[in-house]
């Protein structure tokens, strides 16, 4: 293949285009301004392009020249963060928002990848569907597009999906990683509210204090995990938001706390609500306070089919080379709304390591981390990926 090649001839754009969108960041379901960036980018291209109704997404087809045959979906999410960015770019946001997690690279990939495929597009026996996606942090875009018809924008259902992701730390670039099965986990959402009785700081006996309560759900939870659950199917638990009282000398009448919870199996994600639960108004009873438990499933767990992946493999290694891949040993316990395409169709998601070249993978800051920095070469690798998935499976002579 020369879609490598063809991607390095384009990253110089690639990269520009992904430092303007990173010094523009905008977060969930609605970004007119990178909606209206991308869609200037594919101008051209000869694609059929359509916008979501309940989010300001980007669907578009791209019809293979060699005649009918099956369709596949590529996805790039393009929505940031709501943090305050701190990684020293030259390019850093302005706006409090911040690309960390590298959706500015995937949104100039899938750009990139749009680009080959067209200049490819008499070799394909078959449709491209391009997935340009809002609301991937916690908004569930992935469901808004399903529901509103992007597996079937191409006029026949998507056969096969594929998916990436980069990391700015863990492995180092350019390697792939990726699994059969369970890759990435399920995401839950957790809200408790403790209400007591507030009262004087001198004198918590005539008060009911949900402080203390709260804090001891919270360490009790955190038990549970190694308790409650098998060691060899995993949960994490972790207490993001505290929020409690106005002044040290007032005990407060409510105490809150907010979490995320991962689990990678349906056996385990089912036994949570249960579980937490139960610890939460155990633990409320012996306090004399009441608990309000909201407990909520986000995304399920992003299922990689076996053949997918293999098939993954055997592209990358075409396009790179055989130690470009490693397996993953086991799931990786973030979450990703992708898994609402791959509950629908067979595919595979990936992760491609896009850790600075003058940092130790293993301490760089983790994607979500205000500090988090990119390598721009890997939009290179990413757009010549995506292209070689879609290639090879609708090559007229495969």
């Amino acid at each position: 293949m020369d879609l490598l090649d063809d991607a390095r001839t384009l990253l110089p754009d690639l990269v520009a285009l992904r430092r303007d969108l990173h010094r523009d960041p905008e977060t969930g379901l609605e970004l007119p301004r990178t909606q209206e960036r991308v869609m200037a980018e594919l101008e051209g291209l000869g694609l059929e392009i359509s916008t979501g109704s309940g989010t300001t997404s980007v669907t578009a087809v791209l019809r293979g020249g060699a005649g009918e045959g099956e369709t596949v979906l590529l996805r790039g999410d393009m929505d940031a963060l709501p943090v305050a960015e701190a990684s020293g770019e030259e390019f850093s946001s302005e706006n409090g928002n911040m690309h960390a997690c590298g959706h500015d690279l995937h949104t100039s990939a899938l750009v990139g990848a749009a680009r080959l495929l067209s200049s490819q597009r008499e070799k394909l026996a078959g449709d491209v569907v391009f997935m340009f996606q809002p609301g991937e942090e916690g908004w569930d875009g992935a469901r808004v597009m399903v529901e509103e018809g992007v597996l079937d924008a191409a006029g026949r259902r998507v056969d096969h999906a594929y998916g990436l992701h980069v990391l700015s730390g863990i492995v180092p670039a350019p390697t792939l990683t990726s699994r059969a099965g369970t890759f990435f986990a399920a995401c839950h959402d957790l809200d408790v509210t403790v209400r007591g009785v507030g009262g004087h700081g001198s004198s918590p006996h005539s008060a009911r204090d949900p402080i203390p309560a709260a804090a001891e759900m919270i360490t009790a939870l955190q038990t549970s995990v190694t308790r409650r659950f098998d060691v060899f199917d995993p949960v994490v638990i972790t207490v993001g938001l505290v929020r409690a009282g106005s002044r040290r000398n007032v005990i407060p009448d409510t105490a809150s706390f907010e979490a995320t919870i991962r689990s990678v199996s349906q056996r385990t994600a089912a036994l949570l609500p249960e579980v937490i639960d139960e610890v939460c108004r155990g633990i409320a009873a012996a306090h004399g306070v009441d608990v309000e438990v909201d407990f909520r499933d986000l995304y399920p767990a992003t299922r990689n089919a076996a053949e997918e992946v293999d098939f993954a493999r055997e592209v990358a290694a075409e396009l790179f080379s055989d130690e470009r891949w490693i397996e993953s040993p086991t799931p990786m316990m973030v979450s990703e709304d992708f898994s609402r395409v791959l509950d629908e169709v067979p595919g595979a998601f990936l992760a491609l390591g896009a850790c600075p070249s003058d940092v130790d993978p293993q301490r760089a800051p983790m994607n979500h981390s205000p500090l988090a920095r990119f390598d721009d070469a890997v939009i290179a690798d990413a757009a010549a990926l995506h292209a070689g998935l879609a290639v090879t499976r609708l090559a007229s002579l495969r």
